[in-house]
């Protein structure tokens, strides 16, 4: 029972700031390259990424494998992965959830304006995971929407709410959405790659249609660097339309990415789904000191 004393605004207050406190131990725990680049951010806004990125976080671990280890069956994992989109929706709806991180999630959501117009998609693709063992071009086209691009349009409309992004017309706002979605893209089809082997032998999963990962040729493999680093170069003007504290802190993000993919590329095709390519500690602060200059130029 709530203390007589304690005005149920702030109770509510309490609640939610502790449930987005939450969501940051959870970025911190599974992305030191998301980590690092939200340090950047005002508290505020690094608390609503934090936010967003807890919720895909979870909804990914369901179906990626840690509920399978906990001992769910497939049916079981449906379920569960079907519960917690329930969850998510009956937050939007109230602005309330007991689990923690939906919460956060609820609050950032109906603050800066989006709703399951994102989550639906999202949770699609999370539900695909379960099914789909091989991507035809149409259906990778709709994992990649669901499972990436919606979520750099979550975190858009928490940028676009800084007063120093560029979002005052329609065209910019078009130009904003359409580069972030351009951005997850990239972002997905990067860990795609460097994940190429363990999707494949672990989850059963191959996302690139006619890419056999135990046979990737080197003409292959340029060709999906080829895809995504265009998807790279093509958000860098949404980047630059940002606040200057969110464009640092994506232009970060987009430097490690465009770092992986170099990586890659330098990584002959039939070893790539043997190894995990990572970049360095000290790289990554190269990266992350080259993004903090006001003279720095997403390349």
């Amino acid at each position: 029972m709530m203390h007589p004393d304690v005005p149920s605004t702030a109770s509510l207050s309490l609640f939610t700031g502790t449930a987005l406190s939450s969501s940051g131990v959870v970025i911190g725990r599974y992305s030191t390259s998301f980590s690092l680049a939200c340090r950047t951010l005002p508290g505020p806004v690094r608390r609503d990424i934090a936010g967003i990125y807890a919720l895909v976080r979870v909804a990914d671990e369901v179906v990626d494998g840690t509920a399978r280890a906990a001992g769910l069956d497939d049916a079981q994992v449906r379920a569960a992965l079907d519960g917690y989109e329930a969850a998510v929706n009956a937050a939007l709806a109230t602005g309330f959830a007991t689990d923690l991180v939906i919460h956060g999630f609820a609050d950032v959501a109906r603050r800066h304006g989006f709703g399951t117009e994102l989550t639906a998609p999202f949770f699609a693709s999370m539900r695909a995971d379960l099914s789909v063992a091989e991507h035809d071009g149409a259906s990778l086209d709709s994992y990649i929407y669901g499972s990436a691009e919606v979520v750099g349009l979550m975190c858009l409309e928490v940028f676009m709410d800084m007063p120093g992004t560029r979002a005052e017309t329609p065209e910019q706002r078009e130009l904003l959405r359409s580069t972030a979605r351009r951005l997850g893209a990239a972002f997905q089809k990067v860990n795609f790659l460097r994940d190429l082997g363990a999707d494949h032998e672990q989850l059963g999963r191959t996302y690139f249609p006619g890419a056999d990962p135990e046979h990737l040729t080197e003409a292959q493999k340029a060709e999906l660097l080829a895809d995504l680093t265009a998807d790279l170069d093509a958000a860098v003007p949404g980047i630059l339309a940002l606040d200057r504290r969110a464009r640092r802190a994506v232009a970060m993000a987009h430097g490690l990415f465009r770092e992986l993919a170099r990586r890659i590329g330098r990584i002959p095709a039939q070893d790539l789904s043997r190894q995990r390519i990572s970049v360095p500690s000290a790289v990554k602060l190269r990266i992350a000191a080259r993004s903090l200059s006001d003279s720095a130029v997403v390349a």
